[in-house]
């Protein structure tokens, strides 16, 4: 499982032995500079059992060892509007001549 841009990722020792305690991750970048094969280098946010970001981290990482905890939204599902589309009655005000 390749990680994108938005995805919760959990990073345990599995991942890399630096992580002995599981750690849960929000990726901002996945990083394509070149490493050894499996290994991948990810820009986010280690976030806290609330899911709030409580430090920005860059890690060195196996993919081979990171398991999904949420997926990142999917862009087009995000704004279902269509540009020059009216959603409602805009109010205006009558102009009077002085």
């Amino acid at each position: 499982m390749l990680p994108r841009s938005g995805d919760v990722i959990q990073v345990t020792k599995a991942a890399s032995v630096q992580f002995a305690a599981p750690m849960l991750f929000r990726v901002i970048r996945v990083h394509e500079w070149p490493t050894y094969e499996g290994w991948i280098w990810l820009d986010g946010y280690e976030l806290n059992m609330a899911g709030d970001a409580v430090e920005r981290r860059s890690i060195f990482v196996q993919v081979s060892g990171l398991r999904a905890v949420g997926k990142a939204p999917d862009p087009r599902a995000r704004n279902a509007r269509q540009p020059g589309m009216a959603t409602g009655n805009i109010p205006t005000k009558s102009r009077t001549n002085r």
